[in-house]
């Protein structure tokens, strides 16, 4: 390994400049790939391009409907599916697609004009919420840009739309009374308000101009009447939770702008008064309550200044105990909004200090819901696996006979590691994927999920068998999956592609690919693919977690390297065509790794970041930083320095292929173009593709197939079969 000591050259190219040579880009075009040198790739793109991934599934809470999501011809398509106690499709029943303008044929299943999605069940299980862009018209229903609330009732086929609002809408939540339905939303939206989500383009004031600004809104089932129930107009709310009475709501929100803030995010309580009255008056929104206002927003707990283990950190998913007495959250080190993992909280509604009820678990909590007082249904990472379980609070202890793993990943929602619970059955349901199993919608008893969507019978597994890799590295146990070539043969050596998953605080779970990148497609052309979980990394409970915090791309990376020593013992590898890949902070970790060993024959670094220093006042998200860090930038510039590619530089031998989009706001383009012309001074074979209109997700399913194609190809040129 390189000396690890601080270097003190700092790279020569200031980030103003590669920033305005970046905004000069034409981003209107981009190199095309070249014509794929090996004919598999053609036809393997096409074939996972074919797959459909299920979005969304809701069950009723009588445990006896689904509604589904799922990509269609003409956008989102909402299924309807009876099941039975057992969880199995109810015998005779016949799915069926919901939309407006598909609500007076129930036989066809013809597909939706305007698609639906985001089902949510009212209390009762009479009636469904969804999102449609539907309008109705002269012509009959259209499709529109703008989505809006529909209630369809299954007892007379009847649906109405009873929101007409402007903006971005989700996260919808039937009171506990059935009486409205609250949401979030951004009034005016201009843009999806993640930072995943492409920045807008750099014009007038920044920071200031144009902020989106997230609030939980609702609508009054009856009237249609609506108005903002989180008072402030200056915290951006992320997430909420109704209490059981459907007079208080408790939600994680932080001052603006909002995809900066969710790290310093705090618990509010806040009372909930009878929704107002609201109409358009000459283009203006003006609202007179029908009763008592709502109350104003409480801080019920926050992170910033708590002084037990969760000061500095994150809080996510809050959930109200049934008897409306606790809140229940996840508390630890997260780097994303949206993967989380920790342990599990409880505070008093009355506020206090939280108390950890999951210490020391060897797990990370991702999902939550109240089964009864006494009971939390829990979804977590363990290893690189998914659990579901409940947990005793009266014995601090898993109830038992209620645990189950499945080497696969497992979401129901938007949240990651969802799953939807009815209340008044003990049916559940969730999508379900995995290596070897492409992603459909199972439901039934936790103990006996059935199948219920065959979306992707045909899909079989052009790539090779998986296994869960273990083994001992400083003394930390490490996990991470191992993908044979396909077709393998013992007898003959195959190249190695390690790819290192984002976060850091985040796990690799086996889940089929798609088109966007990823590593699984390598090993349909004849690489093994080893996919680690290291410190950092959820699956082993806080302390594993919190292990990387001031120390990016040493112990992690040693991890990693233990792994590869343990692969090439027991497996036919060839060290001469090792290769290293990753996006976020798995791109960081490819370019930070190529600095420090020469052990990598060939290397794509996906949004990466290669100057910790200049980064922290480059992006979107800095508030993630202190965290992991300790400090800002300004206060200890040195723990970022240590941990910049940039700063060993010219150690790299590795030929580096940088993809990233032009308007990343959580790993700006900046910093794969400092990265580039570094490699490029120092006569390292590299090249910089910038994706135009793409956030830190890449979105364009062109873009996405590009991205994996010149993925695909670098390695094999760089590291050809034999």
């Amino acid at each position: 390994m390189p000396p690890q000591t601080v270097q003190s050259r700092r790279a020569a190219m200031p980030c103003l400049f590669a920033t305005a040579l970046l905004l000069s880009l034409p981003l209107t075009a981009f190199p095309q790939a070249s014509q794929p040198a090996d004919s598999r790739i053609a036809p393997l793109l096409q074939s996972l391009g074919h797959v459909r991934n299920p979005q969304t599934v809701a069950i009723s809470p009588d445990g006896l409907s689904l509604a589904w999501v799922v990509g269609g011809p003409r956008g989102s398509e909402l299924h309807l599916t009876g099941i039975a106690a057992d969880g199995t499709a109810r015998s005779g029943a016949s799915d069926r697609i919901l939309s407006p303008d598909t609500i007076a044929d129930t036989t066809s299943n013809k597909p939706a004009t305007c698609g639906a999605s985001r089902p949510a069940w009212s209390p009762d299980s009479k009636q469904l919420a969804f999102l449609s862009g539907c309008s109705s018209g002269d012509g009959g229903w259209q499709r529109a840009s703008q989505n809006n609330i529909f209630i369809w009732s299954p007892a007379g086929n009847a649906i109405r739309q009873v929101s007409h609002l402007h903006g971005m809408i989700g996260a919808l939540q039937w009171s506990p009374d059935g009486k409205s339905i609250a949401f979030l939303y951004v009034e005016n939206a201009t843009r999806q308000a993640g930072a995943l989500d492409a920045m807008k383009p750099w014009s007038g004031v920044y920071g200031e101009d144009g902020v989106e600004v997230q609030r939980v809104y609702a609508v009054d089932i009856a009237t249609g009447r609506g108005n903002w129930i989180s008072a402030d107009s200056k915290l951006h709310v992320y997430e909420f939770s109704w209490s059981p009475n459907s007079q208080q709501i408790a939600y994680v929100a932080a001052e603006l702008p909002g995809e900066n803030n969710w790290w310093t995010a705090r618990l509010y309580l806040q009372r909930v008064g009878m929704i107002a009255v609201c109409e358009e008056i000459k283009g203006a929104q003006l609202c007179k309550s029908d009763g008592p206002p709502n109350g104003l927003p409480e801080v019920t707990f926050n992170p910033q200044t708590t002084p037990g283990p969760l000061h500095g950190l994150q809080i996510a998913v809050p959930r109200f105990s049934p008897d409306g007495k606790q809140i229940a959250f996840i508390g630890g080190l997260m780097s994303d909004q949206g993967s989380v993992g920790g342990d599990i909280y409880l505070i008093p509604t009355t506020g206090g200090e939280p108390k950890d009820i999951t210490p020391s678990r060897p797990a990370s909590p991702a999902y939550i819901a109240w089964l009864d007082d006494h009971d939390i249904g829990i979804s977590e990472h363990v290893g690189g696996s998914s659990r579901i379980t409940a947990l005793d609070l009266t014995t601090g202890k898993d109830v038992p006979g209620m645990a189950f793993t499945f080497p696969e990943t497992i979401i129901a929602g938007t949240d990651v590691m969802s799953v939807s619970v009815a209340s008044h059955s003990s049916n559940i349901a969730m999508i379900r994927q995995s290596f070897d199993r492409p992603p459909e919608v199972w439901a039934g008893p936790s103990d006996n999920l059935k199948q219920i969507t065959h979306l992707n019978d045909r899909a079989k597994p052009a790539w090779g068998k998986s296994e869960s890799i273990e083994y001992t590295s400083d003394g930390f146990h490490i996990q991470g999956w191992l993908l044979y070539p396909a077709d393998y043969d013992p007898s003959r050596k195959y190249p190695l592609i390690v790819s290192i998953h984002g976060g850091p605080s985040s796990a690799v779970s086996p889940r089929w690919p798609g088109v966007s990148y990823g590593a699984v497609p390598f090993s349909a052309l004849g690489y093994f693919v080893f996919m680690p979980n290291p410190r950092g990394s959820y699956g082993q409970g806080e302390r594993f977690t919190q292990a990387n915090v001031k120390d990016f791309g040493y112990g992690d990376l040693r991890d990693i390297l233990a792994g590869m020593d343990v692969l090439e013992k027991r497996f036919p590898i060839d060290k001469e065509r090792e290769g290293l890949t990753g996006w976020s902070y798995g791109g960081f970790m490819t370019m930070f790794g190529v600095t420090q060993t020469t052990r990598f024959k060939a290397a794509v670094a996906g949004a990466g970041i290669s100057n910790w220093q200049s980064y922290y006042g480059e992006n979107s998200i800095d508030q993630w930083m202190v965290p992991f860090f300790g400090k800002t930038v300004y206060d200890d510039p040195a723990v970022y320095a240590k941990s910049s590619a940039i700063d060993f530089i010219k150690n790299v031998k590795t030929p580096t292929l940088v993809v990233v989009g032009d308007r990343d706001g959580e790993c700006p383009a900046p910093q794969s173009f400092e990265f580039w012309h570094a490699l490029r001074a120092e006569g390292v074979k590299t090249q910089l593709v910038i994706y135009p209109n793409e956030g830190h997700r890449i979105s364009d399913p062109a873009h996405q197939r590009d991205v994996l194609e010149r993925a695909l190809e670098w390695f094999q040129a760089e590291m050809p079969p034999k």
